[in-house]
């Protein structure tokens, strides 16, 4: 690779790193910084990058402003036997960024020029600076005074990570005023926001058959409760054959987590509104409200450019591991299902995933004087796997049933109402808002 309007190459840590970071966090879509190696892209790698990284960390943290934490990362590399260090960086919102000692002036601001870092100029610096974000969940007051954050504190924990006393200024959860922000808010043990999950009988809004929230809690916790949930959802299709046993996930788990999170980091909170994720007979569909961050475009989202909307949540995210690089997350869902899955709106983001078809399996040919035994033992798989799936999930339909099983609906019928015969399952509440019920146990 050479030098670009994406990419820069430094053979060594300089004073100019911060010139370049911001000139990166004034563009589009950011960009990228090796230091290790040199303007021809020869390696030279680093003595000590460990050293290196704790000073790249504490001078990006404390000599740019307005904040960037949650803004870049920092990687340890290794390329042709050398010690490299990747520092990747998301356009930021609150344009422009500057360095502290110098303000707002030619001298602080700049901007990414080809592969070049120049000065920007003050008519610019001005433009920037009068179309800045101030709606962000960082500058906006907690609705509630009395926060806790012992579900926070389990997470960090469980990294191996500590919360000081300080830990609300060092995750930016406060105002400029020093009050908790909407981002503490959200991270908070107790809140009013949640995660929609909502499943139809069809492919359209008509049927629905349920609608849970899942949060009012630490946006963590509400996260995995999500993930926890879209794994029961995520069906495996399997075909045992010979010499191999094929299985397939109704939905390619990576981009589905993917998404999920996406929805989740970059909904825009500001006004109340929240992700939703919804089930359908074909397909599901992730949605975060608020449409692309302000002066990001779809190029801008497809190129693998990253603009966190909310930096607080990304940074609190990255920390426990939940995101694993800026810009990969929507990469990696065009690589299952391509540009296609995504519906960009002004007022929401959209991710539409189509399911898979079931595996179908070549039924033999079998001898019509052994056809009754065979069919009375395939009924009874059939019968097993359907309480299973009720125990699960006692709102499925027969349709959804007959899609989980790749048999027709008729013969889900006939299973259930041998079941109900049985007294192993019955029908309680109306017919469309009832559910299942499994009378047996579970190993019976």
């Amino acid at each position: 690779m050479s030098e670009s309007n994406r990419i820069e190459y430094k053979r060594e840590l300089t004073d100019a790193l911060e010139k370049e970071v911001i000139a990166f966090l004034n563009a589009k879509e950011g960009g990228v910084i090796y230091i290790g190696i040199d303007n021809d892209g020869q390696m030279h790698g680093l003595s000590d990058c460990d050293a290196a990284q704790l000073a790249i960390k504490d001078r990006l943290k404390n000599n740019i402003q307005p904040s960037i934490m949650g803004l870049f990362e920092i990687i340890h590399e290794q390329r042709e036997g050398q010690d490299i260090i990747r520092i990747t960086v998301a356009g930021g919102l609150e344009k422009p960024y500057h360095l502290k000692k110098f303000g707002m002036t030619e001298k602080g601001c700049f901007l990414r020029v080809g592969s070049a870092c120049e000065p920007m100029p003050t008519d610019m610096i001005e433009s920037l600076y009068g179309k800045r974000v101030r709606n962000t969940i960082g500058r906006m007051e907690s609705p509630r005074k009395d926060l806790g954050f012992e579900q926070l504190r389990i997470y960090y924990e469980a990294r191996g990570l500590h919360l000081n006393d300080a830990f609300m200024k060092n995750l930016e959860l406060l105002t400029p005023e020093d009050k908790p922000n909407y981002a503490a808010y959200l991270l908070a043990d107790e809140n009013g926001v949640s995660v929609q999950v909502a499943k139809y009988a069809d492919t359209t809004r008509v049927h629905l058959i349920e609608n849970r929230d899942y949060g009012r809690c630490s946006l963590v916790k509400a996260l995995k409760a999500v993930l926890d949930r879209v794994d029961v959802e995520n069906t495996i299709f399997t075909k045992i054959g010979y010499p191999l046993r094929q299985e397939r996930p109704m939905i390619d788990a990576i981009a589905m987590r993917e998404a999920v999170i996406n929805a989740i980091v970059h909904n825009d909170y500001s006004y109340g509104a929240t992700p939703k994720i919804e089930f359908f007979s074909d397909r599901v569909e992730v949605t975060s409200m608020g449409g692309l961050p302000y002066g990001v475009e779809e190029e801008d989202l497809f190129s693998g450019g990253s603009v966190p909307r909310n930096k607080e949540i990304m940074r609190v995210f990255r920390d426990l591991e939940i995101v694993e690089h800026l810009g990969s997350g929507i990469l990696r869902i065009v690589k299952a299902y391509g540009r296609e899955a995504f519906e960009i709106r002004k007022s929401f983001l959209r991710v539409i995933l189509p399911y898979v078809e079931p595996i179908v399996e070549v039924t033999p040919q079998v001898d019509p004087k052994s056809s009754g035994k065979s069919s009375g033992k395939s009924s009874g798989k059939s019968s097993g796997k359907i309480l299973q799936l009720l125990r699960d999930n006692p709102h499925m339909t027969i349709p959804e049933l007959a899609i989980q099983l790749g048999i027709s609906t008729r013969a889900i019928e006939k299973n259930i109402k041998a079941l109900q015969s049985k007294g192993q399952l019955q029908r309680v509440g109306a017919a469309k808002g009832g559910q299942w019920q499994v009378l047996v146990g579970e190993h019976e």
